[in-house]
């Protein structure tokens, strides 16, 4: 009776171990099958029940039932292991002799973009682009823009001095120097780029920011050619209407000088500290070039005049977009620089 017991559970347990569809169903057949409550643990209990002589038959019986049914749900799970592993290699496949995806798209850095916008606009009005070193002498620095000797921008707190006499420009200014010594007037030119100066870093200053300094040299020009070139800078970056102001401002190198300064945009001339709580960002000292930086890089004064501005890019750029941490820009932070 045991025996035949024994004979239909195995089948049984053998046909819905096969007929399992998955590891949940698997399980299930498993517990009512070899379970500490299973069929095979109760017909384990009714050993006792059997004559002495049947009890070793009828035991090794169950075990070769009990060893069957295990070996069969292995090969089992392991099927559910193989396809689950298949699924899983299917999904996440490579074909690595698929050529390589495109380049993400990319922009222009936010500095790149107006540089690239203020040569357009100059070159629209005849003047040319030039370009310098960022390593330079003391004369071109400062020397040959009647700056004295004595000049507070020299000093280790403003100038980035190198060992050997050289300094790191902190200006494009050097650039005019250049250009009116090879070129000669008249002359109408650009020189954008980076500058360096021993600043206390903040909300509004760097150590590494990026000018564009110009200059036109001809005859008979006045203050008025200069605000022009001025406003058509103005109108052609914020293409909107901006608040200005003209001060007037001391620069050894222009006589007379001024500030052009504009309303903050980030403020709206409330106070913020992009504009240090004043409602003003100074953006463009100009003025008409002194005698004495013509003479010294070879122009005649008595012949020749012209006017000179330098542009604050980094800070044009706070303004354009309504950036309000001037180290945000050459942080390096893809978060930040993806907007653009």
């Amino acid at each position: 009776m045991l025996e035949t017991t024994l004979a239909q559970l195995e089948a049984s347990a053998q046909e819905r171990i096969r007929a399992s569809a998955t590891a949940d169903e698997l399980e299930a057949a498993r517990v009512e099958a070899l379970g500490r409550k299973g069929t095979l643990a109760q017909l384990s209990k009714d050993m006792g029940k059997l004559a002495p002589e049947q009890r070793a038959a009828t035991g090794k019986r169950l075990n070769a039932v009990k060893q069957a049914l295990e070996a069969a749900l292995e090969a089992r799970q392991g099927e559910f292991a193989g396809q689950a592993l298949k699924a899983r290699l299917d999904a996440e496949w490579i074909d690595l002799t698929l050529p390589a995806p495109g380049p993400r798209p990319a922009s222009l850095h936010p500095l790149t973009e107006i540089q690239s916008e203020l040569e357009d606009l100059f070159i629209s009005m005849g003047f040319a682009v030039l370009d310098g070193p960022e390593v330079e002498t003391e004369f071109n620095n400062f020397d040959a823009l009647n700056m004295p000797s004595d000049h507070p921008a020299r000093d280790m707190q403003d100038t980035f001095w190198l060992t050997d006499g050289h300094l790191l420009r902190t200006h494009t200014s050097p650039v005019q120097v250049r250009g009116m010594r090879k070129l000669g007037p008249p002359l109408r030119m650009i020189a954008p780029g980076r500058v360096f100066r021993n600043e206390e870093v903040d909300a509004s200053h760097e150590h590494t920011f990026y000018q564009l300094e110009g200059m036109m040299v001809d005859r008979e020009v006045s203050i008025a050619h200069m605000l022009y070139f001025m406003k058509t800078l103005l109108a052609g970056i914020f293409k909107r209407d901006v608040t200005v102001r003209l001060r007037p401002g001391f620069f050894p190198f222009v006589e007379p000088g001024f500030e052009l300064d504009i309303q903050c945009l980030i403020c709206g001339g409330g106070g913020c500290p992009v504009c240090k709580q004043g409602g003003w960002v100074e953006l463009l000292p100009c003025g008409l070039v002194q005698p004495n930086v013509l003479r010294l890089s070879g122009i005649d004064p008595e012949e020749w005049n012209g006017f000179a501005f330098g542009l604050g890019l980094t800070r044009l750029v706070m303004m354009r977009y309504g950036i309000g941490d001037i180290r945000l820009l050459l942080s390096g932070d893809l978060r930040f620089l993806k907007q653009f």
